[in-house]
């Protein structure tokens, strides 16, 4: 599967321009539909008037909005890959600790599709896409293998080969949301650190 990438934009092209040619894309949707584009156009427009952070590239493939980066992965897997790693999706059961040492990691889905013949790994991180494969290496190698030898043709996490086997299966999102694009996962912790000091001394003085 090749590296999929954002479809760039017209050149010069204003938000009157956008907005007209979104008009002209919905003329054959259903009625409902472009009644709801007409009753959302404005905020639409002032949205991309001013948008919080624009999408740009978070290095060799996929986007990042401010400091948040995404990547979605799309492989088939080997044979009996499904089964393996179901069976360590529930042991471990939603806790994926051991990945807090890589620092950057905002979130990750595991999702089984057409019948579980591919796996699609979605993630949200801080920073650079070379970084953040390299934190994996260093950090997690481990559990890297455990977890993704359940790929066909996956080479091992130390092996040269591996970024591009993950770049050759990415496909990068067309429209992403993140809430706080400007807060890092160590922010989220400093912030949530403050927030509990804060509730005990005002425990302590209530």
């Amino acid at each position: 599967m090749a590296t999929q990438t954002l479809t760039p934009p017209k050149q010069n092209q204003t938000v009157e321009d956008k907005i007209q040619q979104l008009r002209q894309l919905y003329t054959d949707a259903p009625q409902f539909a472009q009644t709801a584009l007409e009753n959302t156009l404005k905020d639409l427009a002032a949205t991309a008037s001013q948008p919080r952070s624009r999408m740009e590239s978070a290095g060799r493939t996929g986007v990042r909005q401010g400091t948040v980066s995404e990547l979605t992965v799309i492989a088939p897997f080997a044979s009996g890959g499904a089964a393996r790693l179901r069976a360590l999706l529930q042991l471990r059961n939603g806790n994926f600790d051991d990945t807090d040492r890589v620092g950057t990691v905002h979130d990750m889905r595991f999702v089984f599709l057409d019948n579980d013949t591919k796996l699609l790994f979605a993630t949200a991180y801080d920073g650079d896409w070379d970084v953040y494969i390299e934190d994996f290496v260093a950090k997690i190698p481990n559990e890297m293998d455990v977890l993704f030898s359940c790929w066909e043709g996956w080479p091992g996490i130390h092996n040269p080969k591996v970024k591009d086997f993950i770049a050759d299966h990415q496909i990068t999102a067309e429209g992403w949301y993140v809430a706080h694009p400007d807060l890092t996962v160590r922010d989220v912790q400093r912030v949530k650190r403050v927030g509990k000091a804060a509730e005990e001394f005002l425990d302590k003085i209530g």
